[in-house]
């Protein structure tokens, strides 16, 4: 049997006891949080993989209070993206707190925590973030250097059967076509599997295409690519004269907003 070190996902013991005593912290507090990233998805597939940070999902509302309990317990901390993030570090690691995505679609509500499920990280109890937010989140995450698609094929494959399909669509709303794409994908990397998919999701989503297909175009010249990738479609808006989707939408973000997550491009290279 290989060593459990050496095995994806092991830890090494500082950056172990570091979230031990984060999830310590947190869980005397009762501060309410839930815990996604490589944890959750390992809960619904199995998959392991390496992984150099904690995510923990709170409501904005939350965040603060949370913050509070690890500046307490040891950590520094900073509201790195307001529109999205803060991180909490120590020497050894440190643990994303997250309250909506880098494009402000996938903000964490009430709903996350109503949905969210019983598991374990590190033999400690928690609620982890619920298989539908984590496609919805996940989705929208297809830059050149990370593309989250492969971590939304295993969690179709593990719990197709157990999905709230009518909910999901709801997370998805007019961005419809992303859920889409993904579900068509599923069936060419599985394609003994694909008839898992209900197929009354699959028709009510071609029939919103051919009704888009028979509609007029959009009169407005949108580029929803900034929705996918904050790198990618900035000629589209720089030389293309698009206009970014990111200040049209419910929970539009700032243009000050815009700017701070994109200058922080460079620090990913």
């Amino acid at each position: 049997m290989p060593n459990d070190k050496h095995r994806p996902g092991a830890l090494d013991e500082p950056v172990r006891a570091f979230y031990l005593r984060v999830l310590d912290g947190l869980t005397k507090a009762d501060a309410p949080f839930l815990v996604g990233g490589a944890y959750a998805l390992r809960h619904y597939t199995g998959v392991e993989r390496d992984t150099k940070d904690f995510d923990i999902f709170v409501r904005r509302e939350d965040y603060d209070s949370v913050m509070a309990v690890l500046d307490a317990a040891g950590c520094t901390t900073e509201l790195t993206f307001p529109h999205w993030l803060g991180k909490a570090t120590c020497e050894h690691a440190l643990v994303d707190v997250i309250f909506s995505s880098g494009n402000g679609v996938a903000l964490v509500d009430d709903e996350w925590f109503a949905h969210s499920v019983r598991g374990h990280v590190f033999d400690v109890p928690v609620r982890l973030c619920p298989a539908e937010e984590m496609i919805w989140s996940k989705a929208f995450i297809t830059e050149r250097e990370r593309y989250d698609g492969a971590d939304i094929m295993h969690i179709l494959l593990a719990c197709a059967e157990t999905l709230d399909w009518d909910r999901l669509l709801k997370r998805f709303d007019v961005h419809w076509r992303v859920l889409f794409s993904y579900l068509c994908l599923f069936g060419f990397v599985y394609p003994s599997e694909r008839a898992r998919i209900p197929a009354w999701v699959m028709l009510g989503l071609i029939g919103r295409l051919e009704e888009e297909i028979n509609a007029p175009p959009s009169s407005g010249r949108i580029c929803q690519g900034t929705l996918i990738s904050r790198e990618q479609y900035l000629p589209d808006l720089e030389q293309g004269g698009f206009e970014d989707a990111r200040l049209t939408m419910t929970h539009a973000m700032t243009q000050e907003e815009i700017a701070h997550w994109t200058r922080a491009i460079n620090e990913k290279k």
